[in-house]
């Protein structure tokens, strides 16, 4: 059973969670593209909702799918949130980023009463750290940012190499107009520690660690050739 495959049979189980008139954060990836998809479906069958997304992808893939949507400006308390994650540790604290889109992310998140991730069940890991760690920085002072974004890596005890994401050659720039640093780790011994470490660097817009958002899990995996999906937490 393949990847996609995976993660259809968590989007599917997360579709059933969005009831009529709910207020819904969209996330944005691979398998967020599959809920937008389902829930795309269940509208044009008559499902009434409206949903902030979290990237311009998203946005434009949801307006594709028939759903309403709406800012956070209209419409700043979500119900529900459906995102993704790059990897989700026993404590609900994830790691996100890997499609560009975190700040935004992490603002709808935070929205939310409540946020469900949806997974292939490989990203549930003992200790985040293995996917690399996105950072999104102000583009101005991107060399001083870089050396306060190492200097707080190494004060939280991590140690790896920072890159500059590229796109096309060049830097790649975010939905918000920024660049990501992408700290490869192998491991963060204490997520909350260097969360508050790369706060206090200027110019550091955001981190993919989302640490005390997510409220459930939805993971899909492989067993005797079937997908077998286990919840965690409140979904």
């Amino acid at each position: 059973m393949s990847g996609p495959d995976l993660r259809r049979a968590a989007a599917e189980v997360a579709v059933e969670l969005v009831t009529p008139g709910m207020r819904l954060g969209i996330g944005t990836g691979s398998t967020a593209n599959v809920f937008v998809e389902l829930l795309g479906a269940r509208v044009r069958a008559g499902l009434d909702v409206v949903g902030v997304p979290t990237s311009e992808a998203t946005r434009v893939a949801a307006e594709a799918a028939g759903i309403r949507l709406a800012t956070l400006e209209a419409m700043p308390e979500l119900d529900l949130t459906i995102d993704g994650a790059d990897e989700i540790d026993g404590s609900m604290r994830l790691v996100k980023g890997g499609g560009a889109a975190l700040l935004r992310e992490k603002i709808v998140a935070f929205a939310s009463r409540r946020m469900v991730v949806i997974a292939d069940a490989a990203k549930r890991v003992e200790t985040l750290g293995a996917f690399p760690l996105p950072i999104e920085v102000n583009a101005f002072g991107l060399g001083a940012t870089r050396r306060g974004v190492a200097a707080a890596l190494s004060a939280s005890g991590c140690t790896g190499e920072l890159v500059l994401r590229l796109a096309d050659g060049a830097p790649l720039v975010t939905d918000g107009g920024h660049h990501i640093l992408d700290a490869r780790l192998g491991r963060i011994p204490d997520p909350e520690a260097l969360s508050a470490a790369l706060w206090a660097v200027p110019g550091v817009v955001e981190h993919g660690l989302f640490l005390g958002l997510a409220t459930g899990a939805i993971l899909a995996e492989a067993r005797d050739g079937r997908a077998v999906v286990t919840r965690l937490g409140t979904v």
